[in-house]
């Protein structure tokens, strides 16, 4: 198989973003896009949950929960970026109403409501200069079978290369 690697996605869990940010409710939340931080007026505009069931193109059946947080990208009458303690009662109050999992998959939307809403996934915050910071990665489509594929061989070599000294494959 000729498989061309590619970064696989680094998506965090509702639950660790959450978990994240309680650290330091206080510190404003910094999300950034295209290289660039959100505005600090932006909105949480809408949080959704879903379960996936899938068939791939390997006819390989796929099943996932994802959560989306939906961000719009304005100015905000001399606001400030929204500190964390915010975002997570937005969060905690969607979940009053709406089965948010926290080992799901979490998705960014984010637009300026002038282009069109992209899909991100978002690296781990840090806490960095008093304010945590959100790098979102603009998210890749895939190739399923390929990535497991990737991986299995991935297994194989960390197992089986000439410097893991060990039997496993034998």
């Amino acid at each position: 198989m000729n498989a061309i690697d590619k970064k696989l996605s680094t998506d965090i869990t509702l639950g660790h973003l959450l978990d994240a940010l309680a650290a330091a409710p206080d510190a404003p939340v910094v999300f950034h896009y295209g290289g660039t931080p959100v505005k600090a007026g932006y909105h949480v505009t809408e949080v959704k949950a879903g379960q996936f069931s899938a068939l791939d193109c390997g006819a390989n059946p796929e099943a996932w929960s994802e959560i989306f947080v939906q961000l719009w990208d304005i100015d905000g009458d001399g606001r400030t970026h929204m500190p964390a303690g915010k975002f997570a009662t937005i969060i905690r109050k969607v979940s009053d109403h709406v089965r948010l999992e926290p080992s799901a998959k979490l998705t960014f939307e984010v637009s300026d409501g002038v282009r069109p809403m992209a899909l991100y996934c978002a690296q781990p915050p840090r806490l960095k200069g008093g304010s945590f910071e959100v790098i979102l990665d603009a998210r890749p489509s895939s190739y399923k079978p390929r990535d497991r594929w990737l991986a299995e061989e991935k297994a194989k070599t960390a197992c089986c290369g000439p410097s893991s000294g060990t039997d496993c494959c034998a």
